[in-house]
């Protein structure tokens, strides 16, 4: 009998990983060029609500929602306990998004002032969105009067609207990216090619591969082999 082995694909790994790196990259943006972060009206509260705006967004928004859905892929325990954990990360990351969005339009000139692009028109579309799937699948699947059938006619939709929710604050994300760095390049304040812009363009396709990763370990058989195994029986012909 032959086997061959196949090590295993840690998509968690990955996910980490990546994710890691999207942190590493959006700190440093913020905090070492905060300069470019500097509002309209400059003052220090205004600068601080406009580097907390991506660190909120990415950090608190994006990385710990991505963490929440991988919840039932790592931690062990009852299904109820992963629910628990999954509707707490859920809300930590749907009050980073609330505040962050907050931080963007507490400016001087008001909300009416900065709603003008497509990047703040999605971002309080998929905050809005984000906040509605936390308060169904907590109705739907924490909620004791809830029977068992319900549930599982929502789960679907649950687990679409969730992926779909994150995926477009993914997209999000990349259209705030390149609205800013254009916004910088066109201005002078950044040249095309120099640290900062190679930065965001790193962290904009940091973010895309997370996003990949994240969706593809949520959508991905829940019982898998730990090791891959192929195995070759060996016929034998006895003579007798």
């Amino acid at each position: 009998m032959v086997r061959i082995l196949f090590p295993p694909f840690s998509v968690l790994f990955f996910a980490r990983f990546s994710a890691c790196i999207v942190a590493v990259l959006v700190l440093i943006w913020a905090l070492h060029f905060k300069t470019s972060f500097i509002p309209h009206n400059p003052s220090q509260e205004g600068l601080i609500y406009s580097v907390l705006h991506p660190l909120l967004m990415v950090i608190g928004f994006i990385l710990i929602s991505g963490e929440a859905i991988l919840v039932h892929r790592w931690l062990p325990g009852s299904r109820n306990l992963k629910k628990l954990v999954h509707l707490c990360l859920q809300g930590v990351a749907l009050a980073c998004g609330v505040f962050g969005v907050w931080t963007k339009f507490h400016g001087q000139d008001g909300i009416v002032a900065n709603f003008y692009s497509l990047h703040s028109w999605m971002g309080l579309i998929c905050v809005t969105m984000f906040g509605a799937q936390w308060l169904f699948g907590f109705l739907s699947f924490w909620h004791r009067g809830e029977v068992r059938t319900t549930r599982l006619k929502v789960l679907p939709w649950h687990v679409f609207l969730g992926l779909y929710t994150y995926g477009l604050a993914v997209v999000t994300a990349e259209t705030g990216l390149l609205e800013k760095l254009t916004f910088l390049q066109t201005k002078g304040n950044v040249l095309k090619r120099c640290p900062e812009s190679a930065i965001v363009n790193g962290l904009g396709l940091c973010l895309a591969l997370l996003s990949s990763v994240v969706i593809l370990a949520a959508v991905s058989p829940k019982h898998q082999i730990s090791k891959s195994k192929i195995v070759f029986s060996d016929i034998n012909y006895s003579s007798r």
